[in-house]
Formats: C-alpha cells, structure tokens, sequence
C-alpha cells in the first residue's frame, strides 16, 4: 500500500525566532562563539538582518539603540580603505609601519559592515567609497581571482585564489560604484579577468568550485553565479534585474553555462537527511561495553576487517513516499541535507529565476520540521542546537521562497529587498 504525501502543515515560529534573534542581540552569546570574536561584523550583521526578515527590527529596538550599532561598524572602518572584522586589531594612534600588518581589513568584513549599515537604514555618508575601491582593486590577482585581504604578517602581499573572495569584492564594488567613480576616472577592477576565473572554475558536472581543478560545491557555486549577475557577464533575462550591475559589462557566458549549472542545482535536493551508518554500533557487540549514559551520544566507528571482494553496482532501493515528504539540500554529491543549503541552492536558483525547479514543500518541511529549533533558530542537521550562521540561512531560504510572515529578500545581496531600496535610493547611486 502507497503512503501518500500529507499537507504541508508546517508551522514557522515566527515569535520563536524573534526570541531567538533578540537574544543573539542583546545577551550574552555562548562560551562556544569566543574564538569567532574576529568574525564578530558577520554575527552583527546576521542578527541584525535576521530581525529585519522578521520584520521587527524596528519594532524590538530604539532609535539610539540602532545609531550605537551604526557608530559601532563605523570604528571598525580602516584608515586605508575596507572594515575590519572587529575592533581588536584597532590600535588606533599607536598604528605604524611594523605593526599596520596585524590590523588589516577583509573583504568578508567589509561586505557584511556595508550591509548591516543599509539593513539599519544608514545612508553611507561615512564610508571611505575611493579609499575603499582602490582597496579592493588591490586584492585582484593576475588571473583575475581575489584574496581576503592584503598583508601577511610579514607585510608581504599573498594572492588566494577562492571564489567566495570574488564575490565579496563583486558585492562590494557593486554596492560602492557609483556615477561619481566613472566620472572621477578611479580604476576599476578587471572585470574581464573576473570572470574568466569564474568560468575556469566551472565543473564537468556543471557547479562551480572554489578553483579551478576542485569539486563543484554549493556555496561556491552560489558565489560564482552571484559574482557573474553583479557584473553583468550573465545571458540575458537569465538573472533577476534587481541584480543590474552599477556598470554594464559585455555577456561573457552562455546559456549552456546556465543550462549545466541549473542541473547541477536541482540534483542537489535530497531526502537523505542523516548519515545513518557513521557513528553507528551494534548495541548486541560484545567487545564495546555499555557507556556512561552522560556520555554524548557518539560513537567512533568500529574498525572492521576489509571483505575480499567488493561488490559493485549494488542495488539501492528507491526513497519511500514518507521520505519524500522532506528534502532538503547537500552541498556536494553524496552527502546529507544541510540547513545552509537550502540557501546556497535555493538562492542561487532565485538569482536565476528558477526556484520553481525544486519541490518547495519538501524543502519548507524539512527545514520547520526537521532543523527549526524549539527555542528558535535552525541548526545544521535534524537534532542539532541553533547557531548564527545556519539560522539565518534558513531564515534567508524561507524567505526565498517567500514565506508568508517574512519580508522579501534579495538572493544575490542576501538581504531583504528594502534594505537594498535604502542603497538604490542614495544619489550617487542614480
């Protein structure tokens, strides 16, 4: 007898994750995010950004609140152009040429300083836009890639080939660019070079990788694809126009780049949601004793003698209705659902106008019935706590496929859409 799929009945705690966010905000984090301390613009600019999706940013904070965060992103800001990523490096007037090595600015913190200041509805009449150009300009390699930042502690300059850092220097410039520049004549990035890394980086199987010679993965590829629409290099219509780049760019790839990309994509959805045979012992072996019950639940694998053969093109038997009812995404072929992915997929197919390729009630169930926390938030995989990271990303999938009490979000800035109206509305930007 066949299992039909129930209704989607799904319930997103909105009150939950206002909570959730509020808390991240204005309390104590726990004792496991200190070492990301230097990641600290990030875990503003996702709390901040989450309660704006939530539509209650406003609501839940005063205005002298909101221009203390402002004032805050605005000290971590270099002399010399981009954001650090805190204000632990800042040695202010004691800053001189052997030391301005350990007090660089980031690309990531760049991008997400400038995106928190438009989520708070910031005009960014402070940021240093030439110093900050010329900075990113700075950071390009020959073959057209970028790096995070400039100086190793040596002060001498290391190029890294990553597109991730393509696209935070794609995001910044394209947020920063305006008439002004073109007018002033300041340099400009090679636009060309960007994007032929982009495309030297596209698979066999039609992702994206983060180099050339490496295995597609989503993330990756929802920067690449992210970094092609900023610039302009994507065929037309293929890409939201709420994506046009501040300076238009000849069309460097073509539909069959989309095409293969676009696969590649929607094979990502899976129903396998846990890795079942790792960690996994028979509970009738002799030769492991029962462990204290206060012990986590984990357990190393026991090591087994090889079989003499190896049997190949063994047959795997087709999910079951009932396990169709949730799926979510993987990252990379062969690997479980992930809440993060659901975004990087996802919003990759919302830059493209696809979204309506995969299934989203699947999607939707996985994430509020499988990973969407009791306390608020959403964890990585089914059963685990809530995090910054992944409960933003699931928010930001929800909102991609617009979730009823969410606002819009914008894929390729990932922020919603009226945070990017606050940056479309400044004059230089026209």
């Amino acid at each position: 007898m066949s299992i039909s799929i129930t209704p989607d009945i799904s319930v997103f705690n909105k009150e939950r994750h206002i909570k959730y966010w509020l808390r991240c905000l204005k309390t104590y984090l726990p004792t496991g995010y200190t070492s990301n301390d230097s990641n600290r613009m990030m875990i503003a600019c996702f709390t901040l950004s989450a309660l704006d999706l939530l539509g209650v940013l406003h609501e839940r904070t005063v205005s002298t609140e909101r221009a203390e965060y402002v004032d805050w992103i605005y000290r971590c800001q270099h002399p010399n152009g981009g954001f650090r990523g805190f204000t632990g490096t800042d040695v202010g007037d004691l800053r001189n040429e052997k030391n301005e090595c350990w007090d660089p600015a980031n690309l990531a913190g760049t991008y997400f300083a400038l995106a928190a200041l438009l989520v708070l509805g910031d005009g960014l009449e402070r940021v240093r836009r030439t110093e900050c150009l010329e900075w990113v300009k700075s950071l390009q390699s020959r073959d057209g890639s970028f790096g995070e930042t400039m100086l190793d502690t040596e002060g001498v300059w290391v190029p890294t080939r990553d597109v991730r850092f393509c696209f935070l220097a794609a995001l910044v410039r394209w947020m920063l660019r305006g008439k002004e520049e073109e007018e002033q004549n300041i340099p400009d990035i090679d636009v060309g070079g960007l994007v032929g890394f982009i495309k030297s980086s596209h698979t066999y199987d039609g992702g994206i990788a983060r180099a050339p010679f490496h295995e597609a993965h989503a993330g990756c590829t929802y920067c690449g694809i992210g970094t092609l629409t900023l610039l302009g290099a994507l065929p037309p219509k293929s890409a939201k126009s709420t994506a046009t780049p501040a300076l238009n760019s000849t069309a460097a790839v073509g539909p069959d780049f989309v095409e293969t990309t676009v696969q590649w994509l929607v094979s990502r959805q899976t129903s396998l949601l846990q890795d079942y045979e790792e960690f996994q012992l028979s509970e009738e072996d002799p030769s492991h004793p029962a462990e204290d019950h206060d012990s986590q639940n984990l357990h190393a694998q026991s090591a087994h003698p090889l079989p003499a053969e190896i049997p190949h093109n063994v047959p795997m038997p087709p999910p079951s209705q009932d396990e169709l009812q949730w799926a979510g995404f993987n990252g990379r072929c062969n690997k479980v659902a992930d809440t993060c992915y659901s975004f990087w997929v996802g919003g990759t197919l919302g830059i493209l106008n696809k979204v309506h390729l995969f299934d989203f009630n699947a999607n939707r169930r996985y994430l509020l019935d499988k990973t969407q926390h009791l306390v608020g938030g959403f964890g990585k995989l089914p059963g685990d706590p809530p995090d910054i990271l992944h409960s933003y990303l699931g928010l930001a999938a929800l909102a991609t496929m617009r979730e009823a009490e969410l606002k819009s979000i914008d894929p390729t800035l990932c922020i919603s859409v009226s945070a990017r109206e606050v940056l479309e509305g400044l004059a230089w930007r026209k």
